[in-house]
């Protein structure tokens, strides 16, 4: 997972029609599509063996780290310089989006299929335009189908922990994290933050990747941990999840956000949960039933058709 996601038409730049889809542009998308679709399988493998939150925010306290290093060897020390405002404001997205959105998401996937977690997580456009909705904002009418249909969907996935084939728990946490990075990515728009997205994205990796740690202390993660009992494939997933899945992937997402047209970086939201879904059954041949299958068709459409509506308003 990002650490935002375009869905809100307000905060579309004005400049979106001058920008054109070069090969570096389809280069940097690819690296999204393929990077953040597979942090999903990244999370499952580190888990094994890894308590959730504890390493979840050892993981985004060094990616923060590592993204302030390069902000300030790129453009200067004075670049990492924030107003009183914009220290609460990236505190609080950071909580949400990285504690909360990301944090659940870490936890759930310890009974939950990385696949099934990504289609879940996937609902997120649609509970932007909800949030909107609530606040006094009138989506399109084929905006609003959209979410109907994704709503069905997200039954349709629901109901393996309705029977009990997958924890019910898991669900309802992924569903939350949904809810959370929703309400993240909604305030993000909203709020006085740094010019610089990755100064920005620094300050909430750290934010919350700190706050991570405090939880995974509070609840005892600590007690009778042992590092020499982690497995290698979760040192080395959990490295990947740092350096790739935070740091890079960020990267070329924020250099899209810039670069490319919306409506084009925006299908990494139903693209995602496809490469996910794909990865999770090939490496840890996790089963694709009929409502992952057919749920799971229905979310990425329906996502597909929101944010489809949503970049015509541009």
């Amino acid at each position: 997972m990002g650490t935002s996601t375009p869905t809100d038409g307000k905060d579309a730049d004005a400049d979106a029609g001058r920008r054109t889809t070069t090969g570096a542009v389809w280069f940097a998308l690819a690296l999204v599509y393929v990077v953040w679709g597979s942090t999903y399988l990244g999370i499952r493998i580190a888990v094994q063996t890894m308590p959730p939150f504890l390493s979840a925010g050892a993981r985004f306290v060094t990616a923060g780290l590592v993204l302030a290093g390069v902000v300030a060897w790129r453009y200067g020390p004075r670049a990492l310089r924030i107003t009183a405002a914009q220290a609460r404001s990236l505190v609080l997205v950071g909580l949400l989006l990285i504690l909360g959105g990301n944090g659940l998401v870490v936890l759930a996937e310890t009974s939950v299929p990385s696949g099934l977690a990504a289609l879940l997580v996937a609902s997120v456009p649609m509970w932007v335009v909800v949030l909107r909705a609530a606040t006094g904002d009138r989506p399109p009418l084929w905006t609003l189908a959209g979410v109907l249909v994704g709503l069905a969907g997200l039954a349709v996935l629901t109901s393996p922990g309705l029977s009990g084939e997958v924890h019910l728990g898991g669900v309802l946490l992924v569903l939350g994290a949904a809810l959370l990075w929703s309400l993240g990515s909604f305030s993000a728009g909203r709020l006085p933050l740094p010019d610089n997205p990755f100064t920005g994205s620094a300050y909430q990796m750290l934010a919350g990747g700190a706050a991570g740690v405090v939880v995974g202390l509070l609840r005892g993660e600590h007690h009778g941990l042992d590092p020499g009992a982690f497995s290698a494939s979760s040192w080395v997933a959990l490295g990947y999840l740092v350096l790739i899945g935070s740091v890079v992937g960020f990267t070329a997402y924020a250099w899209l956000l810039r670069a490319a047209p919306l409506s084009l970086v925006a299908t990494y939201a139903y693209v995602n949960p496809v490469v996910a879904v794909a990865l999770g059954a090939l490496v840890l041949d996790e089963p694709l039933t009929p409502p992952i299958v057919l749920g799971g068709a229905i979310v990425v459409a329906a996502v597909g058709v929101v944010v489809g509506t949503e970049r015509r308003k541009e």
